[in-house]
């Protein structure tokens, strides 16, 4: 108690500091003056779901920002086999190229573009765990912009065993220019 004595008096002694935090650290409160430094997340969520909404239609908004799920087989990707790039549709990372797509209820693709085997670290894709449906898959999501894909199965093709099965709503498709 005596510490904390200490730490209020002193801040009650500088009279221009700006207003305190309360931490909780093992029970014991502790008072320091702190600059504001705004969100110390990554981002202002409601300034970036405003802007989100204001970018997207509310079908890629409700998908990429809200992890929905469109129906399988009404995809617009579902049969595409020009020869091109998917990028992201909320931000234009490059994800899949048309090449690596196989058939399924949406489009499916047997790995993210710049992986290298099992290495995904030179890829726009990060996986994480999602148990929202009581049970366990892999999310795809943005690595730049963190919007929800699909998700990843391990029973794809013999190349790569993965089959990444992403909403076409999350992509735009860009045409090679050969």
């Amino acid at each position: 108690a005596a510490g904390e004595q200490w730490l209020l008096a002193g801040y009650l002694a500088l009279k221009s500091a700006p207003p305190p935090v309360r931490i909780f650290l093992n029970m014991y409160s502790f008072i320091f003056p702190v600059k504001d430094v705004g969100s110390l997340t990554r981002y202002d969520d409601t300034a970036v779901i405003t802007d989100w909404q204001k970018k997207l239609t509310l079908e890629q908004f409700y998908i990429t920002r809200e992890k929905g799920t469109e129906l399988p087989f009404t995809g617009i990707y579902l049969n595409n086999r020009d020869p091109g790039m998917y990028h992201c549709v909320c931000c234009n990372a490059p994800l899949f190229r048309e090449e690596i797509q196989f058939q399924q209820g949406w489009a499916s693709f047997s790995e993210a573009f710049g992986a290298c085997g099992t290495d995904e670290n030179n890829t726009n894709i990060l996986r994480c765990p999602d148990t929202s449906l009581g049970s366990t898959s892999m999310e795809v999501i943005c690595k730049r912009c963190d919007a929800h894909l699909g998700h990843v199965f391990d029973d794809g093709p013999r190349s790569s065993g993965q089959r990444f099965c992403i909403n076409s709503v999350s992509l735009i498709f860009k045409p090679s220019l050969d």
